[in-house]
């Protein structure tokens, strides 16, 4: 069982993302009882290192640096080594995200490591870690271990169950302090098109809409019946495409991969290359005129008939429910 975990936590739009947590999560299962550290890389984010304690990291260490503001390969490359050289853990663990995709497989090279990536599970048996991965666009699952050390594996959102928040726990904060250098690229401003509203990576609810959906307008019952829901909107390829909406929200091979709770697919047909993104989603439910449909082959509730009325109504019922609740 390794001695020390070091798992990468991370902010976005001034909030911690809910797979820092779920990360936590599973240091905890790889270390047991032994030490789980949480780095968190910013500008200002000592705010939140009471919080990832109280989730189950035992300390916390900043890497505070104006570069570190937002993130680039090159800064937080830097950063992290740095303190993989100062803590010497014999297990990495990152979020599967963006800057998590990118800057783990350049650490592992560094340290001649395995990377074990977009991990949906972990067992831990003995001295020995096995992870399960999603394979051929989501068809099959495979185990796979890193022999050796340090242990190093990313961590896909919404697959493992964080632990409980409790604010009795107490730990160590300190702060490290890294020299940044040499960087090739520097952020100016961050501009983004997409409105606010929950991150489609993290949602438990998403609510999808594809050709069927016809245009930009007939995105907006989407819109609001993933507002009722608390969920995300989402979108295929096609609709991307056909400049529904903006590519931000394209989920399959070539957009974002997401499993959340409930995924709610709005006229679309069920290609091979948007179920490679969605089809590990806990529940589906699949609403399109087409009854021979590929969507309903793994859909779990199938509503067939015209989206423009079914989504309205689903709408309301929603909002039934939720008002009596």
């Amino acid at each position: 069982m390794a001695e020390k975990a070091l798992v990468l936590a991370e902010v976005s739009e001034g909030e911690l993302r809910n797979v820092s947590f779920e990360v936590i999560a599973a240091g905890r299962k790889v270390v047991g009882d032994n030490e789980v550290v949480a780095l968190l890389c910013g500008d200002d984010v000592s705010a939140f290192s009471e919080t990832l304690i109280h989730h189950g990291a035992d300390r916390v260490i900043l890497a505070e640096h104006e570069d570190l503001q937002n993130y680039t390969t090159d800064a937080y490359k830097q950063a992290i080594e740095q303190v993989i050289e100062a803590e010497s853990p014999d297990a990495l663990l990152f979020p599967h995200t963006s800057p998590g995709k990118d800057v783990a497989p350049r650490i592992a090279t560094k340290l001649d490591s395995g990377l074990v990536s977009d991990v949906v599970e972990l067992e831990v048996d003995g001295d020995e870690v096995v992870f399960t991965r999603p394979i051929y666009s989501g068809k099959a699952f495979e185990k796979k271990n890193v022999p050796g050390s340090p242990i190093f594996a990313t961590f896909r959102p919404n697959n493992i169950p964080p632990l409980e928040a409790d604010s009795s726990r107490t730990g160590e904060t300190s702060e490290v302090a890294v020299e940044i250098k040499d960087l090739r690229t520097v952020i100016k401003d961050v501009i983004k098109k997409t409105s606010g509203g929950v991150d489609l990576s993290e949602a438990s609810v998403i609510v999808a809409g594809g050709r069927g959906v016809k245009s930009a307008e007939g995105f907006e019952p989407l819109y609001e019946l993933a507002d009722v829901l608390g969920g995300a909107v989402g979108a295929s390829r096609g609709a991307s495409d056909a400049e529904y909406c903006e590519y931000s929200l394209q989920i399959g091979q070539t957009g974002k991969v997401v499993t959340p709770d409930l995924y709610i697919a709005v006229g679309i047909s069920g290609a091979i290359q948007h179920l490679a993104g969605m089809s590990n989603s806990k529940c589906i439910v699949a609403i399109n005129k087409d009854a021979e449909a590929p969507i309903f082959d793994i859909a779990d509730y199938s509503l067939t008939g015209d989206l423009f009325e079914i989504v309205p109504l689903l709408t309301e019922e929603f909002k039934k429910v939720k008002a009596e609740a």
